[in-house]
């Protein structure tokens, strides 16, 4: 029994989500900190930099819309930081290899593009 339960935690699939998780966590704080500390201050130069303290009032009840203006403001700064900093980096790295192949129309097996003959089926290609 205990064997395997500790073949499942030591499998690489758990190890790997385990690493993931807390790699997440502190790429969280990282993104949280630039957005809290470097992108939200520069928004003080288009006006008031905190919006959190603004309420209106709804007879008794106080309605903080400020704070849900902040909220909203601070999820697409941390979506435009991932974008910036993960997915743009990604996609530039991913950038797809140039093709040396192609198929023959004929057979449909992979054949070099300078091939003027399918090495397979012996058919002449245009």
């Amino acid at each position: 029994m205990l064997k395997g339960f500790r073949d499942f935690i030591f499998r690489g699939n758990v190890v790997d989500l385990a690493v993931a998780f807390v790699l997440g966590g502190a790429f969280a704080t990282v993104v949280t900190s630039f957005v809290g500390d470097i992108l939200t201050p520069l928004m003080g130069i288009l006006g008031q930099p905190d919006l959190s303290t603004m309420t209106v009032a709804v007879g008794p009840a106080e309605l903080r819309w400020g704070a849900f203006v902040t909220a909203v403001i601070a999820f697409v700064l941390v979506a435009f930081a991932i974008y910036l900093f993960v997915i743009v980096p990604l996609q530039r790295m991913r950038t797809p290899a140039e093709a040396t192949t192609k198929t023959c129309p004929f057979c449909a097996s992979e054949i070099p593009l300078a091939a003027r003959r399918c090495p397979q089926c012996t058919s002449e290609l245009g």
